[in-house]
């Protein structure tokens, strides 16, 4: 599916007509324009990878060259001259009006193909990226915007790792782009010729392909992902299914492995008429994969819409304080009112649940109780893994310095007593903008 455009800007229908013929083929789409005006409309639709312009043209030449080259800033196309001087100062003027070439007329069919597929090829030789070997943000968002502007229906995915950053911290550089090579060669072995294959970000991969395939290609990648990632975590980690990561006064939070998120759309439901609008509705859907728990993809679908059907989402500033100590969960109380949240506290176990049958929580603090019979963690385990629908983040305050088994317990947040409540509450406020978003 790349498919590299070329504009010829000539005058001279026969001539244009003739170069197009050369030119076109599979891999290569030929515009051609009788004058400046018409060479716009085709420059902002389809942003030529090269421009072959003719001196024929009812302008000085050199000053059409300078303001392709400003309005073309940001795509940087190859620019050619075409003329039928031969003179060594003319060639000069026009190389340095912003030209890449010049070639003098009447010029051999074959050079005249071979020297514009060299300018072509170097063009895009600037466009890897050199981690994965995959085009990168330039070319991707000019193939987004080509395949926008054809009248064939089509599927675009957004594809990236979550966690990837906390990943990156633990294992380093050198793991991470080890992670991305993989992934690469993964979503090629996925596509095909017909495709597009190119990255929006470093960690940011699209593909361009047919609304048929895209379900298919977004499903074998989730699985795919999820066969392969254990492999580069140490054997603890993927034993265990997270990482640890120290937070503020030795806190240890847990970040799940990394796992993939694929949002998908088409024009086959949704007719797009700009690249802000596709980019914008790629994101959205995208955010919705990233929702779920583990490696998932989601599909736009046909929407059905009335008037008011869509309400605000209300936030959840909700927090549940499970204390034992009075003194402590009574301040708890105090500083979380304070700032916003809405509060209920227990101080025996035994109560938690009974208060979770009318109370949606975002955070749940949860103490340990007795080192003796660890009820805390007995309590935690039930929350996480026997609750059904309960979604609040935990975080377990201890006096227990054994962070695995807290953590394996189900915990979110693992926080060793004594702890400042600048940094308990820096904690809810995080979960709590997480579960909200």
């Amino acid at each position: 599916m790349l498919t590299k455009v070329v504009l010829i800007i000539d005058k001279r229908i026969e001539q244009s007509t003739k170069y197009k013929k050369i030119l076109e083929n599979n891999d290569i789409s030929v515009f051609t324009a009788a004058d400046f005006a018409s060479a716009l409309n085709i420059m902002n639709s389809f942003e030529p990878d090269l421009i072959l312009i003719s001196d024929s043209l009812d302008f000085d030449i050199k000053k059409v060259i300078e303001q392709i080259r400003i309005l073309t800033y940001n795509t940087r196309p190859a620019i050619i001259a075409l003329s039928k001087s031969d003179h060594i100062q003319d060639r000069i003027d026009i190389l340095d009006s912003g030209a890449d070439d010049f070639l003098s007329e009447p010029i051999n069919n074959e050079e005249f193909k071979a020297r514009i597929s060299a300018h072509i090829r170097r063009n895009f030789e600037n466009c890897f990226s050199e981690n994965t070997l995959l085009f990168n943000s330039q070319i991707s968002y000019k193939m987004i915007k080509r395949t926008m502007n054809t009248h064939q229906q089509w599927a675009i995915m957004l594809i990236d790792i979550d966690n990837i950053e906390f990943y990156k911290e633990i294992y380093g550089e050198l793991a991470t782009d080890k992670l991305l090579q993989t992934y690469s060669a993964i979503i090629k072995s996925s596509t095909d010729n017909n495709d597009y294959i190119g990255q929006l970000a470093k960690e940011d991969f699209i593909i361009i392909t047919d609304p048929e395939k895209a379900e298919k290609i977004a499903n074998y990648l989730v699985c795919a992902f999820d066969t392969v990632v254990s492999k580069f975590y140490s054997q603890n980690d993927a034993k265990r299914g997270f990482v640890f990561m120290h937070g503020d006064d030795e806190a240890e939070n847990k970040v799940n492995l990394v796992s993939t998120s694929i949002g998908v759309i088409t024009n086959k439901y949704k007719k797009y008429s700009d690249l802000k609008q596709i980019i914008s509705s790629l994101i959205s859907t995208h955010k919705l994969a990233k929702y779920k728990t583990g490696s998932a993809y989601v599909v736009e679908r046909p929407k059905i819409s009335a008037d008011n059907a869509v309400e605000e989402k209300e936030k959840n500033n909700n927090l549940l304080i499970a204390e034992p100590d009075e003194a402590l969960s009574i301040l708890l109380e105090a500083t979380a009112r304070l700032q916003g949240y809405n509060v209920k506290v227990v101080n025996n176990f035994e109560d938690i649940f009974t208060v979770l049958e009318n109370y949606n929580p975002s955070t749940i603090i949860l103490d340990a109780g007795d080192y003796e019979d660890l009820k805390g963690l007995e309590i935690c385990r039930k929350l996480k893994f026997e609750t059904e629908n309960l979604k609040s983040n935990i975080i377990f305050t201890t006096t227990i310095h054994d962070k695995e088994m807290v953590l394996n317990a189900g915990a979110d947040l693992y926080l060793p007593k004594p702890y400042e409540l600048s940094v308990i509450f820096g904690w809810i406020k995080k979960f709590n903008d997480n579960y909200n978003e």
